[in-house]
C-alpha cells in the first residue's frame, strides 16, 4: 500500500482547541520560542531576516517573527491551515507570504534560500522524512539555521507503558485510527540525527519539549501550577535523561561547510 503524507484539511479546526489552546500547547510554544530567540540573537539586531516556516500550520510562530520585522514565508500542504494562518496574520496586523504546497515540492514554487528554515511537527506525519530534510536544505543559506522539531518515539513509548497500555506497545505503537491528532510516524531521535548527518548538517543544540508535563499523574496541577511547571520545563529541557524522554525534540542545526 502506498503511504500518503497527512493533510489536515479534514481536522484543521481541532488544532486550535486540542493543541494550540491547551497548556501543553503553551509549553510547546514557550520552549520553541526560547530556542528561536537564541538563533535570532546570533544575527545583528537591525537586520531583517528571511525565514521559511515549512509546514507552518496556523501561523502562530510566523506571526510572532513577523512582528519583529522579519520577512516570513509560510508553506503548508493544507489549504485550510493556510486560511487559518491568513486570518491570524490579519488579526495581528502582520504581513506573511503564503505557498500552498507540500514541502517536497517547494522548489517548484520558489528558488529562494532563507536565513532560517523552520520545520516543526512535520516529520512524524510524512512517509519519506529524508525527502523533507533534503528540501529544507535546498532552501537554507549556507550559513543559515535549521529549526527542526519532531514527535519523539521514546517519549510516546514511555508514556504508553506508564499508562499500562501494553497491547498498544506490543503492536509497535501502530495507530488504530488514521484521522486523529496522534502522529502517524513517531520518530526515533537517533534516526533523525543520522538523517541530518547524512545531509551534512551539524547539530548545534537539542531541546526537549514537554519533558514533564505529559507524565503528570495529577493533570490538574498543569492548570493550578502552570507557571511553576513551565519554569521547570525550561530548566531541564536540555538536560539528560529528561531531554530524550520529551514528547517532542527540537533540533537546531547548520550546514557543515568544512
Amino acid at each position: 500500500m502506498t503511504k500518503i503524507d497527512r493533510n489536515f484539511d479534514d481536522i484543521s479546526h481541532k488544532f486550535a482547541k486540542n493543541i494550540y489552546g491547551t497548556n501543553k500547547g503553551k509549553i510547546r510554544e514557550a520552549i520553541v520560542w526560547q530556542e528561536l530567540e537564541n538563533i535570532l540573537a546570533s544575527y545583528p539586531t537591525n537586520k531583517p531576516l528571511t525565514i521559511l516556516d515549512a509546514g507552518g500550520g496556523q501561523g502562530q510562530i510566523a506571526c510572532r517573527l513577523a512582528k519583529l520585522g522579519h520577512n516570513i514565508t509560510v508553506c503548508d500542504i493544507s489549504e485550510q491551515m493556510l486560511e487559518l494562518a491568513k486570518k491570524q496574520a490579519d488579526q495581528e496586523n502582520v504581513s506573511l507570504n503564503f505557498i500552498h504546497c507540500p514541502i517536497q515540492d517547494l522548489n517548484q514554487f520558489i528558488e529562494t534560500q532563507f536565513d532560517i528554515v523552520i520545520c516543526h511537527a512535520v516529520l512524524e506525519w510524512v512517509a519519506e522524512p529524508i525527502q523533507i530534510i533534503q528540501s529544507l536544505k535546498k532552501h537554507l543559506k549556507q550559513d543559515g539555521y535549521l529549526s527542526l522539531m519532531f514527535y519523539n518515539y521514546h517519549g510516546l513509548l514511555f508514556k504508553t507503558v506508564t499508562l499500562g497500555n501494553f497491547g498498544y506497545t506490543q503492536s509497535g505503537l501502530a495507530k488504530r485510527k488514521k484521522k486523529t491528532l496522534s502522529p502517524d510516524y513517531p520518530r526515533d531521535p537517533n534516526h533523525v540525527y543520522q538523517w541530518l548527518n547524512q545531509q551534512n548538517f551539524e547539530i548545534i543544540n537539542k531541546t526537549g519539549i514537554r519533558v514533564f508535563h505529559d507524565y503528570l499523574t495529577n493533570k490538574s496541577k498543569a492548570e493550578t501550577h502552570f507557571s511553576e511547571l513551565l519554569e521547570i520545563e525550561k530548566q531541564f529541557c536540555q538536560t539528560e535523561p529528561y531531554l530524550s524522554l520529551a514528547r517532542y525534540i527540537l533540533v537546531t542545526a547548520k550546514i557543515n561547510n568544512n
